[in-house]
C-alpha cells in the first residue's frame, strides 16, 4: 500500500497515469485537465473513458487542449464525453494567413489536473501511449494550491481561441506561501521563466542539477551558467541520448563542447527518452513544470513552472535527480571535437531555425 504524501513526484508514466485514473474515479465537484497532448490511443481512450464516466455522475469537466498537439482527438474522439455535459475547448486553431509560420509555434505546452481544489498534478508529462517508457517528471499535491492553480486554467480557458489578449495580466507571477508560479505566453520582449532560472542560477552557492529534453538555451541563460562555473558552482546538466526531435538532438551538440570546457557537465540518460523537465539549486530551490530549456519554449509557448523551496518536494527532486545519474553517461569533449564533417555541416545549417525546433 502506497504511503499517503501530501506531495509527490513520479517519473514512470505507468504509475502517476494510474494515480491520476484513480483521482479523477473520486472526483464528485470538478476535473480540469490542460494537456499539450492526449492521442487517440490505449491511454488517451482509458482518461477519456474516465472523464466520460465522471460527468455522467454528475463531475463537472474542462478539458483544454492544444490543437496543433492533440490533433488526431478532435475527430468524434471525445463525442460521449460531451455528450454527458463535458467540455472539451482546443487551445488555437491553426490559421493560414501572412503569420502562419511563426503564429502556428505559440502553443499551450502546459500541463495540468485539477481536481476538487483538493488535488493537482503538474509536471512533463502529456498523456499518450508512446511515452509510457520515458522518464518524466510529474508532482501530484494534495494542497490548497490547487484553487490557485485553477484560476489560472479557467484565465487560459477563458482565451483559448483568442490571439489579442492582455499578456501582461496572463502572465503576472503568484505566489502561494513558499511556491512562485511563473508562466510564460509568446513574447518576444518578456521571458519570465528564462529570467527565474537565471535568478535562481545567479544564487547558487554549491550545485545546480538540470534535466530537460531539448537544452538549446539562449545567450543570458548559457552566460549566467558559465558564470555560476566561473564560482566554483557544480553544475550538471541531463539529457537523453536521443531524444524523440532529432533535429534538436543535432543542433544541441553545437553547444554542448564550448560550454563543456567552461566547466558545465553534461550527462546523457541511455535506457530511453529522458522528458522530464527539473530544475534544482543546492538541494534545496526546485523548479518543475512544462518549459524546456530552449528558446521555443522562453519565445512561442504557453508554459508554466512551479518553483519553491519546500524540503518534501527538494528532496524527492534530487532523488529524481540522482536515480538520473547512475542511467546517464558523461559528456566527452574529445569525442565532441572528433565528431563527423557531416555533423558540425547539419549543427550551422539548423542554427538559423534554433528558435523554432
Amino acid at each position: 500500500m502506497e504511503k499517503p504524501t501530501k506531495y509527490q513526484l513520479f517519473s514512470d508514466p505507468w504509475r502517476y497515469y494510474a494515480k491520476m485514473l484513480k483521482d479523477i474515479d473520486a472526483a464528485d465537484e470538478y476535473i480540469y485537465l490542460e494537456t499539450f497532448r492526449i492521442m487517440n490511443d490505449v491511454m488517451g481512450e482509458r482518461f477519456r473513458d474516465k472523464l466520460t464516466q465522471a460527468a455522467q455522475r454528475g463531475v463537472k469537466v474542462k478539458l483544454l487542449l492544444d490543437y496543433w498537439g492533440a490533433g488526431s482527438t478532435r475527430s468524434g474522439f471525445f463525442d460521449k464525453l460531451t455528450t454527458a455535459g463535458g467540455e472539451v475547448r482546443y487551445f488555437k486553431k491553426i490559421k493560414f494567413n501572412f503569420d502562419f509560420f511563426t503564429r502556428s509555434h505559440r502553443r499551450n505546452h502546459r500541463k495540468l489536473l485539477l481536481i476538487d481544489d483538493k488535488i493537482s498534478y503538474i509536471g512533463s508529462s502529456n498523456i499518450t501511449g508512446y511515452n509510457l517508457n520515458w522518464r518524466e517528471s510529474v508532482l501530484r499535491m494534495k494542497s490548497n494550491i490547487t484553487p490557485v492553480l485553477k484560476k489560472l486554467f479557467l484565465q487560459d480557458y477563458k482565451i483559448y481561441n483568442r490571439f489579442i489578449f492582455s499578456k501582461a495580466y496572463y502572465t503576472v507571477p503568484i505566489r502561494h506561501h513558499d511556491f512562485h508560479i511563473i508562466r510564460d505566453v509568446p513574447l518576444l520582449t518578456q521571458k519570465k521563466i528564462n529570467d527565474k532560472f537565471i535568478h535562481y542560477i545567479k544564487q547558487a552557492k554549491e550545485s545546480i542539477d538540470i534535466e530537460t529534453p531539448y537544452f538549446l538555451p539562449g545567450f543570458l541563460l548559457r552566460k549566467s551558467l558559465i558564470d555560476a562555473s566561473r564560482r566554483g558552482i557544480r553544475i550538471n546538466v541531463y539529457l537523453p541520448k536521443k531524444s524523440d526531435v532529432n533535429l534538436v538532438d543535432i543542433l544541441r551538440n553545437k553547444y554542448l563542447g564550448p560550454l563543456s570546457k567552461k566547466g558545465i557537465h553534461f550527462l546523457f540518460y541511455e535506457p530511453n527518452n529522458l522528458h522530464a523537465k527539473l530544475f534544482l539549486v543546492d538541494k534545496t530551490i526546485f523548479g518543475i513544470g512544462s518549459s524546456n530549456f530552449d528558446y521555443r519554449s522562453f519565445r512561442y509557448m504557453f508554459e508554466i513552472m512551479l518553483f519553491g523551496s519546500d524540503k518534501v518536494i527538494a528532496e524527492q527532486v534530487e532523488e529524481h535527480v540522482a536515480e538520473t545519474r547512475k542511467a546517464a553517461v558523461p559528456f566527452i569533449y574529445k569525442q565532441w571535437q572528433n565528431r563527423p564533417p557531416i555533423e558540425k555541416f547539419f549543427e550551422w545549417l539548423l542554427l538559423p531555425f534554433r528558435h523554432l525546433l
